[in-house]
């Protein structure tokens, strides 16, 4: 098992920054990928950004690049979102997701991550 557990999130102005931390336990020696997901209200869950656990690789969503960084601290089994540049249009519930095993296109699909965190809240005001 692998808990998730996300921490960060909050309520920001528009041009604001957040960072979002997300902590790892139990079975991370074997996740493969670590991604964020995000959901508005009547909106669905949607692919922000994965990194690999080992070789550090990312992936982002086209809203979110250049605005936001996916990183990870393997000593402290915690990935980061740091995101730049908020704007309304980023105002959801934050998820973060552990994927254990390759799969080549799987870095942003839902339904392939096997771990979910309890998501936090990020809104942004304009």
């Amino acid at each position: 098992q692998v808990q998730l557990v996300e921490s960060g999130g909050g309520l920001v102005q528009a041009g604001g920054s957040l960072r979002l931390s997300c902590a790892a336990s139990g079975r991370t020696f074997s996740a493969y990928r670590m991604g964020w997901f995000r959901q508005a209200p009547g909106k669905e869950r949607e692919f922000v950004a994965a990194v690999t656990w080992l070789g550090g690789n990312t992936d982002y969503t086209d809203s979110v690049k250049d605005r936001f960084t996916i990183s990870r601290d393997s000593a402290k089994n915690t990935v980061y979102l740091q995101m730049n540049s908020l704007n309304p249009e980023d105002t959801a519930v934050y998820y973060c997701a552990s994927q254990l095993y390759f799969g080549l296109g799987y870095a942003r699909r839902s339904d392939k991550y096997d771990y979910w965190g309890q998501g936090t809240q990020v809104t942004v005001s304009s």
